[in-house]
Order: C-alpha cells, then structure tokens, then sequence
C-alpha cells in the first residue's frame, strides 16, 4: 500500500505542477499593478511596483521562483501584495472559520441522506419513497441564493440578530484573548455558524439524497439482500448491515469528493455571512488582484483533491477485500 501511495503521489507532481503553471499564466493576461497604484500612476512608479513584485522578471523566471518556494514549505515566506503579511499566516487564520462551517455540514449532510436514502430505497415506489424523492428535488432545484436570503431573513434579521459579519477581527494574538479558534465555543459556534451549517446541508441534502437513493435501489435488487431477507433477517440487520456495507464504495466517493472543502470552504456562505474563511479570503485576493494568495491557495486546494483522491482508493482497498491496490 505504501508503494501504491508513494507511486500515485509522484504521478500527480506534473499534474501539480500543470495547474500552478496555468493560473499563473492566466493571471498574468490582466496587469495587477493598477490595482495597487494610484488612480493617475507614473511610468516611474509602474515600473518601480512591478520590480518590487517581481513581475519584471521573465515568466519562467516567476514561476520557478514560486515552486522553488512551495518546496521549501516549513520556511514559506510569500507575501500578500495587498496585506503585506505572510499568506501562510492569512491560511493560518482562515482555515478554522471554515472548518467549523464545513465540518460539521460534511457530517450532518452525509449522516441524514444516507440514512434517508436508505429508508427511500426500502420503500420503493411508496409513498414514503415519492414523498422523500419530491421534496429533495424540490430542495435541489432551488438556488442556494435563495436559502442564505431566507436564512438571513428569517433566522437572523426578524430574530434580531447581527448579520453584518464577523464581531471582531480575527487574530491569533494571544495576549489580546483573541483566538482563530474562539467560534469553535458552542456559544459562539450557535451564534454565528449555526444558521451557515443549515442552509449548507438543506442545499446539499437533495443531491445526496438522491445519490444514495440510486445506490441503495441498486444494492436491494442484489442476490445477498434477497437471500437475508429469506433467511429471516430483520428490515434493520438488512438495511443497516448487508445493504449499508455492501454499498461502502459509493458512499466513501460521494464523501472524498467533498472533503476538500473541508479545508477550502464554502464561498457563498462566507461571503454573504461574513465568515473570514478560505473562500472569501479567495475572494477578496482575487477582486485586489493578489498573486501570491491566489497562486499559494491554488497550491493548496489542488495539493488536498491530489491527497483525496489518492486517500479514497486507500479506503476502498480498506472497505472492500476485493479491490487491490496495483
């Protein structure tokens, strides 16, 4: 296994490397310097700013320079253009905003539709099973826009709460008591991430449902279910053992697909609650034309979909006897 891994880390360095390779080449269709300027600047101060950021330099020159400076990971030193602080520190404050909203939608959303899925795959073609199915496709149709301005509306504004963001600046000052990880206090967490959490897994809820739905229909026409039904098996042993393990494959790709966002996200939800998380720290990068941000969390995201998708073929050699790693 250990082979294996070792194998398809180094297959993916290109793929790696490709990707850095491109968005740092459509980055540069766009000049960032004005964005850091006055309106009316100089050819002086042009020219000035962008031998400070180092876009002076040949393309290759640049890129190089950056994957030279991702290898050396324990010491990374880029620098946002805009904040002028080291982008592993602004990683460093945005990661935790975003786990404590990702986390637990991850969790809630998988834990509901599969258990969902199951009851709607047992009940085929009853009313249970239409009345489950319409009302995912109903919450699947609708636009998660919708969800946050009724969430705010309702769960926030009418109560009178605060929406406008986050209470305070988030640092990791420790002398100050201020801490990237103080909304991880159930107090805190009710208060602003909780309404976030909903909207996400009532928007995920209906494609996850219906996903389980197909896979355990498909595992309930197979000959073992048929024969623990015929050996006596309980509705329950045969749901929640036979059908529930056999089906393992799926479920473990559905949820891979999503861990990343563990990690990076969700930028909708960031944006409009004002979360300081990694989407809308992405964002604000992107609007301010920051490269070192934008191409240091493109380093990261596609580094942690390389390490899940290498993770999910692990677990199915861990679940299923039958697959082997090669």
């Amino acid at each position: 296994m250990l082979n294996y891994i070792i194998r398809r880390t180094l297959y993916n360095i290109p793929v790696f490397l490709a990707i850095i390779f491109v968005v740092m080449a459509a980055l540069r269709v766009n000049d960032p310097v004005s964005a850091q300027l006055s309106k009316n600047p100089t050819e002086a101060e042009i020219a000035l700013k962008r031998a400070e950021f180092g876009l002076d330099k040949p393309f290759v020159v640049q890129y190089w320079d950056f994957i030279t400076e991702l290898a050396t990971v324990w010491d990374y030193d880029e620098r946002s253009w805009d904040q002028g602080i080291r982008v592993s520190e602004m990683i460093g404050k945005a990661v935790p905003p975003s786990m404590a909203i990702t986390i637990p939608t991850l969790a809630m959303s998988a834990l509901i539709s599969i258990c969902v899925g199951l009851v709607s795959a047992f009940n085929r073609g009853k009313s249970v099973d239409r009345t489950l199915m319409f009302l995912a496709v109903i919450g699947m149709s609708i636009s998660v826009l919708v969800y946050i301005i009724l969430g705010q509306y309702f769960g926030a504004f009418v109560p009178g709460q605060n929406i406008d963001g986050w209470p305070f600046q988030v640092t990791v000052d420790a002398s100050a008591g201020e801490s990237a990880f103080f909304f991880f206090n159930p107090k805190n967490w009710i208060a602003f991430c909780m309404l976030p959490v909903m909207i996400n897994v009532i928007v995920s809820l209906g494609y996850d449902t219906r996903f389980y739905r197909a896979v355990m229909v498909e595992e309930s026409a197979k000959d073992y279910i048929r024969t623990a039904k015929a050996k006596g098996a309980s509705t329950r042993r045969v749901m929640f053992v036979h059908m529930l393990k056999n089906a393992m494959i799926p479920i473990i790709t559905r949820i891979m697909i999503s861990l990343p966002f563990i990690i990076t996200g969700s930028i909708l939800v960031e944006v409009y609650f004002g979360i300081p998380g990694m989407g809308r720290t992405l964002i604000s990068a992107i609007n301010s034309k920051d490269f070192p941000v934008i191409q240091t969390f493109t380093a990261l995201f596609t580094a942690l979909f390389i390490a899940s998708n290498i993770l999910t073929d692990v677990l199915y050699a861990l679940v299923d006897p039958r697959v082997r790693l090669s």
